[in-house]
């Protein structure tokens, strides 16, 4: 009887063990699966293991591996948000203020408002003060942005996740109109729709390579015209171990 029992024991025990590895080969195989479908910001690309997916507009780039800290990665994140915001709000206005004949966004700092510079200073600094303080303790409370007692801000109750990975891609194109804006004005002294103007009026003599910054702008396209290259020989040759990295240094 002893012995049939230590076969029964034997058996079970050799049972669980299969079904052990089976599932444990049953979950990487989802985990793979799941992650070749992921969407990424290239094709070919690998995504680095902090960054899984899990956060809205997370398509597995990180060049300088600034997320690599887990615990900042939720800061960086309120701060890509934070700065996509301000985008979205600081190109709508530009573009509002050139489509409508208002005094050039280049020019704000200078108009009379009524208030000296130091008023205006410590104003802002007390609002914005404020305002600060409950968003970074709201955020730490619940790791989400809003505003006053207000985590998240949704007064319209629009939040869901299709939204906000569409938020973190406005913001993000946002940033870069922002950036274009400010880097055209610093080239041509031309507003965005000026500048549009020009463009229709005559392409081929007002453009990016016929600028002031031709030359630059020439290097940096032929170097992203070379990323696919580094990229398809990392996989190439590469082992699989090794982490992509988009800089090939």
């Amino acid at each position: 009887m002893f012995a049939q029992t230590a076969k029964t024991a034997i058996a079970l025990k050799t049972t669980t063990a299969r079904s052990t590895r089976a599932s444990a080969r049953s979950t990487r195989s989802v985990a793979v699966r799941a992650a070749s479908d992921r969407e990424l910001w290239y094709p070919g690309a690998v995504a680095p293991e902090y960054l899984n997916g899990s956060m809205a507009g997370d398509y597995g780039f990180d060049p300088l591996r600034l997320g690599a800290n887990v615990e900042t990665l939720p800061y960086l994140q309120e701060a890509e948000l934070m700065n996509g915001r301000w985008a979205m709000a600081a190109t709508a206005g530009i573009l509002f203020t050139d489509a409508t004949g208002l005094p050039k966004w280049w020019e704000a700092g200078a108009a009379d408002y009524g208030y000296d510079f130091q008023t205006l200073v410590a104003f802002q600094v007390v609002v914005m003060g404020v305002l600060e303080a409950f968003r970074v303790r709201g955020l730490m409370k619940t790791g989400e942005s809003g505003v006053l007692n207000m985590f998240p801000f949704d007064p319209a109750g629009l939040d869901a996740p299709d939204k906000r990975v569409k938020e973190v891609k406005n913001g993000r194109l946002a940033m870069v109109a922002f950036l274009g804006m400010v880097s055209s004005y610093a080239v041509t002294g031309l507003s965005p729709l000026e500048a549009l103007e020009a463009h229709m009026a005559n392409p081929q003599a007002v453009n990016l390579f016929t600028s002031a910054v031709g030359g630059e702008s020439v290097a940096f396209i032929a170097f992203l015209s070379c990323a696919p290259t580094f990229l398809l020989a990392q996989k190439t040759l590469g082992d699989g171990k090794e982490e992509f990295r988009p800089i090939p240094w």
